[in-house]
């Protein structure tokens, strides 16, 4: 796995992402430190990708269908991969400017472990694109084994019937272990208790405030 040369940050704020399954606890945690953070500080929450792509029809398509003959996953992974372009430079970045701690709701790192999950191991451009996305301040990544993850998933109402390819989600496991490991990032196995998560995410924070003292 090549660690990502993703472009460092000029802005005063702070940028944190939030990566890992469906089901493994990240909106949990995420919504923890919202909570926590606005308290004493200008925040700012935001997801990847965008809605634009959320509803586009080769996403759906992908995420709700086991058919994808009519689509080529690496269009999909391009298309995601412009709009957290946009994301970062026309939205992230800008509430940085202005002093903001932004919490983003997954990141490209998710674009990577789905390209690769799905067999695009040798694409080389998802590196160049990394090259115009900001590096976080922090990288959270949070772990559970598919199994669980799935179950989570199901005891949702709205998503008890969702289509899941659990051999993609072995597969995105693997991924997201592994980009952790390349790029820094802090692992988090949400078998733990609650709060003893939410105790490495508070302490980690804490810790780059207290060094960036925003």
């Amino acid at each position: 796995m090549q660690k990502l040369d993703m472009r460092k940050k000029e802005a005063p704020g702070f940028l944190i992402t939030f990566c890992g399954l469906d089901g493994c606890g990240k909106t949990t945690m995420m919504n923890r430190l919202i909570a926590d953070l606005e308290k004493e500080h200008e925040i700012f929450v935001t997801k990847q990708p965008t809605n634009a792509v959320r509803n586009s029809e080769i996403f759906r398509t992908y995420m709700d269908c086991p058919n994808h003959d009519g689509f080529v996953y690496r269009s999909l992974s391009l298309l995601a991969a412009s709009d957290r372009l946009q994301h970062v430079n026309k939205i992230i970045e800008p509430e940085m400017k202005r002093g903001k701690i932004v919490l983003c709701d997954r990141y490209f790192y998710s674009c990577l472990s789905n390209l690769r999950a799905r067999g695009y191991e040798q694409d080389r451009w998802i590196y160049e694109a990394a090259k115009w996305v900001l590096q976080p301040d922090i990288s959270f990544f949070f772990d559970v084994p598919v199994e669980e993850a799935v179950a989570r998933v199901r005891r949702r109402t709205e998503e008890k019937d969702r289509y899941i390819d659990m051999d993609l989600q072995h597969k995105l496991r693997k991924e997201y272990l592994d980009i952790c490991t390349a790029n820094n990032g802090v692992l988090i196995s949400t078998l733990q208790s609650e709060d003893e998560c939410y105790k490495i995410v508070k302490n980690t924070v804490k810790e780059m405030l207290n060094n960036g003292n925003l």
